[in-house]
């Protein structure tokens, strides 16, 4: 059994081992709570004395108080530095519960202020390892506010680090958009209030910033009416020429297998025939079907009527019906006429582009595009239009100014998904494209979801930062851990039993990993998510009729 003071070296007596490896005095308050064993390369087993972290747990430090314990920090001897790791694993090493091994894993390093005894100069990573019989210390709250501290680089504050009361836990924002990021989390933990609470502090630091929020089910209108732009079917205005072939496929064919491609290639030839007689199509030696030219629907129509009617044709009439059929009902449904209006002809690409990507921000510079009213069987066409053209619009604005975008889908399963033969697979390549290539181009990805396992694979390994709370479904957590770096580890384990508004940062838009508590958001800033209280609403009548009739009301008129 090993002490806290010595190691055996092999057959060498211990009056040796000061000169086999002399071991740096720290002018430390607490005494030793145990010593290394065991070194790896990501990390270490210690031995601690139980009866040291029953005295510790009294402390009024919570830091120190929690030392030792699975999700706690620990610091370690090292050459001259304290070395700062995360507990991710304990068990009792015998019958009286006297000894306890744990598992850590290596945050950082840092070095020691000799006058105040305190941790100052951390740095993620580590330069040297500790040895077997190095002595372990508990880390104190001041040690934590000097690993935590937000450098000078441009960070925001979203909460504070547990266990403590004051440590301020910050998000650097160049990396965090930068690398793209992802915030998950099961249904009721308070991810909607959690993505407010990240997107206002970005709002706040940067007012005349650049962001597009894909919202489906209408919550975040209510959290951002004071500082950003609204669009649902009402007034969002989406020319429906702007999509490209693939888009214009999902939208107008119906049909699948070979009757799929006989029509996509009637589709084709049309739709290149209507935008070329647009004048802004005059001169452009390139145009193709996925030019973003104006066109009518009339023209697209009657190109479909004209090929039908010649001679030549290698089929039936009926992939040209199936075609035309489906553009009259567009047109005709006025669920659709957000996107398929005969006002929406006039050349309005640039303004469009503008509203929506705030350019300029004047002081709103988030968009909410509110996609709850739009017809279930082509908001996947809208999210991918949006998502393309903020795409598009980056790599064609290269030789400009600068304006980075950032792009926040929530839901992203839904658009992401694992299954590569589901429908809407043009906003899935487009996104997992923006998740791959964004960052060269100055787009910035942001993925809201509740089952992370369903996203397509890859994607999530793209987001260089990922803030996780609490997740019930194994297989979620599973997929969650295989894309965290190494060091996170010990976080991992405590995903299930995070609190509501809790979470687990870990990534490039933090110095290590990071368990927060998000702060307070005001109640004007929430989004509409709040769950209804059924106790006390089961409690109240009145008015149902006439709430019922207007519901019918505005039921049969597609219109809120």
């Amino acid at each position: 059994m090993m002490n806290f003071h010595s190691v055996p070296q092999g057959d060498q007596p211990d009056e040796r081992a000061p000169a086999v490896q002399p071991i740096p005095t720290f002018s430390t308050r607490h005494e030793p709570i145990g010593t290394v064993f065991d070194v790896s390369g990501g990390g270490a087993r210690i031995q601690m004395s139980g009866r040291r972290l029953r005295e510790l747990a009294g402390e009024a430090d919570p830091s120190v108080a929690m030392s030792g314990q699975v999700g706690s920090q620990v610091k370690l001897e090292s050459g001259g530095h304290w070395l700062l790791a995360n507990v991710r694993h304990l068990r009792v090493t015998d019958a009286e519960g006297d000894m306890v091994a744990a598992e850590i894993d290596f945050l950082g390093e840092g070095d020691e202020d000799e006058q105040a005894g305190r941790l100052i100069n951390f740095k993620r990573g580590i330069t040297s390892y500790p040895i077997p019989g190095n002595r372990v210390f508990p880390v104190t709250a001041t040690d934590l506010k000097q690993m935590f501290a937000a450098d000078e680089r441009p960070h925001i504050e979203i909460g504070t680090v547990y266990p403590t009361r004051d440590v301020r836990a910050a998000l650097y924002i160049d990396a965090l958009l930068g690398k793209h990021f992802a915030l998950l989390g099961s249904t009721g933990t308070g991810k909607s209030t959690s993505a407010a609470l990240i997107m206002h502090r970005i709002c706040d630091m940067a007012p005349e910033g650049h962001i597009v929020m894909i919202d489906p089910h209408g919550e975040y209108s209510a959290a951002f009416k004071g500082n950003g732009e609204l669009f649902n079917v009402d007034n969002l205005a989406m020319p429906y020429w702007l999509m490209n072939f693939e888009e214009h496929c999902e939208v107008f064919i119906t049909s699948s297998g070979a009757d799929r491609q006989q029509d996509s290639d009637i589709l084709a030839k049309c739709l290149l025939h209507a935008r070329s007689k647009n004048r802004a199509a005059e001169g452009l030696t390139k145009l193709t079907v996925d030019s973003p030219i104006p066109y009518t629907l009339s023209d697209l129509t009657n190109a479909i009527t004209h090929e039908m009617g010649l001679l030549n044709k290698a089929t039936d009439t009926a992939p040209f019906m199936r075609l035309k059929t489906k553009i009259d009902e567009l047109k005709a449904d006025s669920r659709y006429s957000f996107m398929f209006s005969g006002m929406l002809v006039a050349d309005s690409m640039a303004g469009f582009i503008s509203k929506i990507f705030r350019l300029p921000a004047k002081g709103k510079p988030i968009s909410i595009v509110d996609v709850s009213g739009v017809p279930s069987d082509i908001t996947s066409v809208v999210v991918a239009v949006l998502s393309r053209l903020v795409f598009d619009y980056a790599i064609w604005s290269r030789n400009e100014l600068q304006r980075p975008i950032l792009l926040i889908c929530e839901e992203a399963h839904r658009y992401v998904p694992a299954d590569k033969t589901s429908n809407g697979q043009a906003a899935r390549k487009i996104l997992e494209r923006i998740a791959k290539e964004g960052r060269k181009y100055g787009v910035s990805l942001g993925l809201i979801t509740q089952r992370p396992s369903d996203l397509a694979e890859g994607v999530l390994s793209q987001c260089g930062t990922i803030v996780c709370m609490r997740l019930n479904n194994d297989r979620d957590q599973a997929f969650v851990k295989s894309a965290m770096p190494e060091g996170a580890r010990g976080f991992l384990d405590v995903i299930p039993a995070l609190r509501n508004r809790e979470c687990i940062v870990c990534g490039e838009g933090v110095s290590i990993p990071i368990r927060v508590a998000f702060d307070d958001l005001e109640r004007d800033r929430r989004p509409a998510s709040s769950d209804p209280a059924f106790s006390e609403l089961w409690k109240q009548t009145g008015e149902e009729e006439a709430m019922v009739a207007r519901v019918v009301k505005r039921w049969r008129a597609q219109g809120r």
